[in-house]
């Protein structure tokens, strides 16, 4: 079959426009008095005539989240609306009892804004900007229960009526990289403001991709189509690049892409067809009869919201950079882990307190912090209830350490005891006699016992093996049961090794 050369082994450029919903943290539903625990296990629990949408029953705005998707602008440098308003989003699904969604339309709460990519896999990353197209509100939708017979769906409306915050990006994006990285971003900003807890595999943050492909130069964009409902910044990314791949393919076999709306298959990892993509008009907007427009400069001041913010993530980062001497892949790890990083910085604040070298021992508590901590934490998949560690018992630690009281063996080995338990680092040291070991004359019989019995390892280091010191040392300490400065142990075995005929 003939086939254009114009569209054989082209390069396409992609165009990708993310859409955000984030449950936000607010005590009550978005339109009612029930509470806001879409989380509750008992189904149908929080739910009452209004946002069952029972007839004869009117919504009321829920202020805080209006407040709170105002603060999400202001920290975007967004425009916010002298005037706003909801908007009746009519369609038929079984998770909204109404027949429509109270959404808006065009007049939301925000337009415009930036997010610059503060976040990177490498040590130095983009410093590009993310436009917004707007922020707005709107109430979420319940939740589908599919029993594992397949005969039927249930449904649960503890998380209908939750208040959503919409974020809606230009289409500025180009690859999955992008649009996991500004997902991620924004997650930070979020539970920097106390806006949501936006987790994503827990439903609280979802994403949906708008991506077209267009021949490379093409002022024109190709056929958009949208993947719904992504739950992990993984499937964000993976997705993205499987639809890219797969509309390459149709495109270099001179096929159409169809504009509609897909879904991310995890397992099989990739996408697939659910529905044709619906236009604006065929939501048939209309404005919300039952709630009046918001005069939003009316109802807040601003100057107050603003004094409300601690401080913006990506400034965040560069100060945790300069102060602890982080590079960005560490201070990533801790703007992802806030809790992380309030225990460093409370830490380092009573550390200041004592007389100590001050810079030895921030660079200590920030390594066993993102090394040893963390580690137990992910590989024992511990909360942080669950650990007994706090930035007192922790600076103890690190003040023995610097000190020379302990070694980093012996320290480890507390560490991993007080997390457990919670115990004072001083009482463990004191009962247990772990204070390093400083008799010369113990510690070169030691250095003499373990020459005397390890031949070959000797002759591996006069070989050249360096590693062959490091088993020395491991000896060594095993015999002082972690009780001796590894580095001193280190130099003596060399002046010896280096300086005698064995």
């Amino acid at each position: 079959m003939w086939r254009s050369y114009l569209n054989f082994n082209m390069s396409y450029e992609a165009t990708i426009g993310l859409e955000i919903h984030a449950e936000l943290l607010t005590k009550t539903k978005m339109f009612c008095s029930c509470l806001n625990e879409p989380d509750e296990k008992q189904p149908n629990k929080n739910i009452c005539p209004i946002c069952l949408g029972h007839p004869g029953t009117l919504p009321v705005i829920n202020v805080e989240a209006v407040k709170k998707v105002l603060k999400v602008g202001l920290a975007l440098n967004s425009e916010i609306l002298p005037y706003s308003k909801f908007d009746r989003k009519n369609y038929f699904y079984p998770d909204l009892p109404k027949g429509y969604q109270i959404s808006q339309y065009d007049n939301p709460l925000c337009l415009g804004g930036k997010l610059k990519l503060f976040l990177s896999d490498e040590e130095n990353e983009s410093q590009k900007e993310i436009e917004i197209t707007r922020v707005h509100l709107e109430e979420d939708t319940a939740r589908l229960v599919h029993p594992p017979d397949g005969k039927s769906t249930l449904i649960d409306f503890n998380r209908g009526g939750v208040p959503l915050m919409e974020l809606v990006t230009e289409p500025v994006i180009h690859n999955g990289v992008e649009a996991r990285l500004f997902c991620q971003g924004l997650q930070i900003l979020l539970k920097d403001l106390n806006i949501s807890e936006a987790e994503m595999e827990k439903g609280q943050m979802r994403c949906e991709v708008n991506i077209s492909l267009k021949p490379t130069g093409q002022k024109e964009l190709g056929t958009k189509v949208e993947i719904k409902n992504l739950n992990s910044f993984k499937a964000v990314e993976k997705a993205i690049d499987y639809e890219i791949k797969r509309q390459t393919e149709l495109l270099d076999k001179g096929e159409k892409v169809i504009q509609e709306t897909r879904g991310w298959d995890p397992i099989k990892e990739i996408t697939y067809s659910q529905r044709i993509k619906e236009e604006a008009q065929d939501y048939r907007y209309f404005p919300e009869p039952d709630l009046p427009p918001l005069k939003v400069y009316e109802l807040f001041d601003f100057e107050e919201l603003k004094k409300e913010f601690k401080e913006l993530p990506w400034l965040k980062k560069e100060r945790i950079m300069k102060e602890y001497d982080l590079n960005s892949k560490e201070a990533n790890i801790l703007l992802k882990d806030l809790q992380a990083l309030e225990i460093l910085e409370e830490t380092i604040k009573i550390l200041k307190d004592e007389n100590l070298d001050i810079k030895k021992a921030t660079n200590l508590a920030k390594n066993y912090l993102l090394t040893d901590i963390l580690g137990i934490k992910e590989k024992e998949k511990l909360t942080y209830e669950e650990i007994k560690i706090t930035p007192l018992n922790f600076s103890k630690i690190i003040t023995n350490i610097v000190q020379g009281k302990i070694s980093s063996r012996v320290a480890k080995d507390i560490l991993l005891e007080i997390i457990k338990t919670g115990q004072d680092p001083e009482k463990i040291i004191k009962e247990r006699n772990l204070e390093t070991i400083s008799d010369a004359n113990l510690i070169n019989s030691i250095i003499e016992e373990v020459v005397k019995n390890n031949s070959k390892a000797i002759e591996d280091y006069k070989n050249g093996k360096e590693t062959a010191i490091q088993f020395l040392v491991g000896q060594a300490m095993a015999k002082l049961k972690g009780a001796a400065d590894p580095k001193i142990l280190e130099k003596l075995f060399r002046e010896k090794l280096n300086n005698t005929n064995l």
